[in-house]
C-alpha cells in the first residue's frame, strides 16, 4: 500500500505548484494592473483570493472555521496564525474577505513568477537589519487604512514538526501596540498534518481553524505591554493546540522519530 502512496503524494505535490504557477500566469494581467497603485489593493485582494481558494479547494482540501469574534469590515486588525505549512497564508487569504497586507520574508522573492508580485504586495523585512524595521513601520503606516489589516506569522519560520509553537518575535506585537489595532490570533491545528514540509506525508482533508477572541491593543505602550502582550498571544494558541489531540499526536509521533534517532 504504501509504494502506491508515495507516487500519489509526489503528483499531489506536483499538481500544487501547477495550479498555484498557472492560476497566477492566467491572471497575471489583472495582478500587474492591480499592483501598479495600492489604491487597487481591495481589486487584488480580490483575485488574491480566487487564487488561494482554487490552491485550497484544488488540492481537495475544506475549511471547518470557527469564528470566536468576527471581522468588521470597516477596521483594521493584526491576525497572528501559527506558522506550520506553506499552505497557511493561502488559508488565511481564503477566509478574509477584508483585504490583509502581510509583512514577510525577503527569501520568498526568489521564486519564479510568485516572487514577482510577492515584492510588490509583501512588506519585506529583513530582521537584521534595524533599517528595514523602520520601513515596516513606515509602510504599515501608508497602508493600514480602509479597512485593509496585516498578518504577521509571529514566530517567523516555520518550526520543526516535532515542536508545538515556536517562540514568537516582537514585530507583529509592536507594529499593533504602535496603530492601535486588535490582535487576532488564529489557531491552524491540522496543515501541518496534511501539507508539512514532508513532500512524502498527507493528503486532502478538512481543515479546521479557530479564530480567538480579539486582544485589544488600545491605550498600551510599548515599554510596559509589548513583551506580556507577545505572551498572551501565545499562550492562547500554545493551550489550543496543546487540547487539540489531533494536533498532539503528530507532535508527538515526531518527537518519538527524534528521540529513537
Amino acid at each position: 500500500m504504501k509504494f502506491f502512496k508515495i507516487p500519489f503524494l509526489l503528483i499531489w505535490r506536483f499538481w500544487f505548484y501547477l495550479l498555484l504557477f498557472t492560476s497566477i500566469l492566467i491572471l497575471s494581467p489583472f495582478l500587474l494592473v492591480f499592483t501598479l497603485d495600492f489604491k487597487y489593493y481591495h481589486r487584488f485582494w480580490a483575485i488574491a483570493r480566487i487564487i488561494s481558494k482554487i490552491l485550497v479547494y484544488g488540492m481537495g482540501f475544506r475549511i471547518n472555521f470557527k469564528e470566536v469574534q468576527k471581522i468588521e469590515a470597516d477596521k483594521s486588525y493584526m491576525f497572528c496564525p501559527n506558522h506550520t505549512s506553506l499552505l497557511d497564508p493561502f488559508i488565511l487569504i481564503a477566509l478574509s474577505k477584508n483585504p490583509i497586507v502581510f509583512v514577510g520574508k525577503k527569501e520568498l522573492v526568489k521564486i519564479p513568477i510568485f516572487g514577482f508580485f510577492y515584492k510588490k504586495v509583501v512588506i519585506m523585512v529583513d530582521r537584521s537589519s534595524a533599517e528595514s524595521k523602520k520601513r515596516v513601520f513606515k509602510m504599515a503606516k501608508e497602508r493600514l487604512q480602509n479597512g485593509v489589516s496585516m498578518a504577521i506569522f509571529p514566530e517567523g519560520l516555520v518550526p520543526e514538526e516535532n515542536v508545538i509553537l515556536a517562540p514568537f518575535k516582537k514585530g507583529a506585537f509592536s507594529l499593533a501596540i504602535e496603530f492601535e489595532i486588535p490582535i487576532v490570533p488564529q489557531t491552524y491545528y491540522d496543515c501541518k498534518r496534511f501539507f508539512s514540509w514532508d513532500i512524502y506525508k498527507g493528503g486532502p482533508g478538512v481543515i479546521r481553524v479557530k479564530q480567538h477572541k480579539f486582544i485589544p491593543t488600545k491605550n498600551m505602550h510599548l515599554k510596559e505591554d509589548l513583551i506580556p502582550l507577545k505572551d498572551k498571544t501565545f499562550a492562547i494558541l500554545k493551550q489550543d493546540l496543546e487540547n487539540d489531540k489531533a494536533y498532539m499526536k503528530d507532535t508527538n509521533r515526531k518527537n518519538e522519530r527524534k528521540i529513537k534517532l
